[in-house]
């Protein structure tokens, strides 16, 4: 493997048309298909959105407070079937009631009386914009947060379907990167109890009709923003970033104060970055490493080796990038993505043996994000293949990358002007290598200001087709692709 050439990242037509408001809906639409998809491939990506961030008199202040919408692109037969739908939430309905008064949000100020802002803080469930992830929790389809809210949707039609609260009883804050556990059948997460004595809970769940099952807990003192965590087959690592929160301050700075979410938390980079593995059989703490310190939003993988644990993040170096990701900011051609720390892929080493941990950048040449890999073949367990997005040097990540994690060599696929989104990896039926799949991936057309779902062969990254979208999709975070 190894590097395309440079290539320009614009051409003059602005990516700021992925941020704009999309409140269309459409029924299922037969797209055009140019090139040729493989016959296997059935089934449908789906993706969630922060597609609507103004409401009249008041818009969101952060990309990630935008009212959940999902889009799928639906697989058969060699064609491609279009649709989007809003969840049916709260939220959104509470928005367009008020004109986005009611809205607060992870950086959304609460634009409220102080009884209200003092009753939303202790409501069951908090926040129910469910637009980070979407994932599998039994039969159940969910659409999730960093709340421990799900909301439950039906994966051809995307009509919402009910909500999932049992978490809830669990914590305040969790995370919408939940891993699947195929040896038990369970849906493992994480949730922050936040209180007089603030407490880490990892727990597995079989089921939406299954009560959630505690596997480990441990103290957490001034609880970390953690927005993933990462699984090997005997451990749950959970990497506290140096961004923490006081709940006494938390309580008080989103009721009397009228400050949003992650305003409370503050840096401190002399707690370092944290990580502590829980054995999954025992609820032991087996380690805890304290590196130097950084931010993380998505781990890559993780596995066990040889009396250590393997451990693979997108790692920057402070937490800059949540206010780089402000709807002021992105909005701003003089502040781009480039004016924070590129996140570069790191692994740590972690003896289990009580010795230090050894970083280092897996390459050099690139920075990388929202990390996609072989998930159902290789979560948890040695791999080599990573995917995921870089800026390269555009002012917003842009490029489609695949990552040899062990030499740190890579592909990469981009054009001027076409901004991609997440590559989401769906392997071969017939597999024989790891890297034997597809690549699907939602890209902005900025010139044309139209969306396409592309699909590339994931060993090469040479592209198979492409499918135009009715209108720019905007951008999101994750998605999944269910098989028919």
């Amino acid at each position: 493997m190894s590097a395309t050439e440079e290539r320009p990242a614009t051409g003059g037509a602005s990516y700021e048309v992925g941020f704009e408001d999309l409140t269309e809906e459409l029924p299922p639409t037969s797209l055009e298909v140019t090139g040729e998809l493989p016959e296997w491939l059935s089934g449908g990506l789906v993706r969630v959105t922060p597609a609507q961030k103004d409401f009249g008199a008041r818009s969101v202040s952060h990309w990630f407070d935008g009212a959940a919408m999902l889009h799928r692109f639906g697989i058969s037969a060699g064609e491609v079937v279009y649709s989007n739908r809003f969840l049916d939430t709260g939220f959104r309905r509470e928005a367009i009631a008020s004109g986005g008064k009611s809205m607060q949000g992870f950086a959304t100020d609460p634009c409220r009386t102080l009884f209200q802002r003092v009753q939303s803080v202790f409501r069951q469930p908090a926040a129910d914009n469910t637009n980070v992830n979407l994932s599998r929790l039994g039969d159940e389809h969910i659409a999730m947060t960093e709340t421990p809210l799900a909301i439950c949707f039906d994966p051809e039609t995307l009509a919402t379907t009910g909500a999932d609260t049992a978490a809830g009883a669990l914590g305040q804050v969790t995370t919408a990167h939940p891993h699947h556990d195929p040896l038990r059948g369970e849906l493992v997460n994480f949730t922050v109890q936040m209180g007089p004595k603030s407490r880490y809970r990892v727990y597995g769940r079989g089921g939406s009709d299954a009560q959630p099952r505690e596997i480990a807990t441990m103290p957490a003192q001034e609880p970390a923003y953690m927005h993933s965590f990462a699984l090997t087959e005997r451990y749950a690592l959970l990497i506290e970033n140096p961004l923490v929160v006081q709940p006494v301050r938390l309580i008080v700075g989103m009721t009397l104060k009228a400050e949003s979410l992650i305003s409370q938390y503050r840096w401190k980079p002399e707690l370092g970055l944290r990580i502590t593995a829980l054995d999954r059989e025992t609820g032991e703490v087996a380690g805890r490493w304290k590196c130097a310190p950084g931010f993380v939003f998505h781990t890559i993988n993780a596995f066990d080796r040889d009396g250590e644990i393997v451990l693979d993040v997108c790692l920057y170096e402070d937490a800059s990038i949540i206010d780089a990701l402000t709807t002021e900011r992105l909005l701003d051609d003089d502040a781009t993505f480039q004016d924070t720390s590129a996140p570069r892929a790191t692994r740590f080493e972690l003896p289990l043996n009580g010795d230090e941990a050894i970083s280092a950048v897996i390459s050099d040449e690139i920075d990388f994000e929202l990390p996609r890999i072989n998930y159902r073949a290789h979560n948890a367990r040695p791999y080599k293949y990573a995917y995921g997005n870089a800026a390269s040097g555009a002012p917003f990540i842009k490029d489609i990358v695949k990552l040899d994690v062990e030499t740190g060599e890579h592909l990469s696929w981009g054009a001027a002007d076409h901004w991609a989104g997440e590559p989401v990896f769906v392997p071969a039926p017939d597999a024989q290598a790891e890297d034997d799949g597809v690549l699907l991936s939602v890209v902005l057309d900025a010139a044309a200001q139209r969306s396409y779902l592309l699909v590339l062969d994931a060993r090469d990254l040479s592209e198979l087709a492409r499918a135009q979208a009715p209108h720019t999709v905007p951008f999101g975070f994750h998605g999944q692709f269910f098989s028919s």
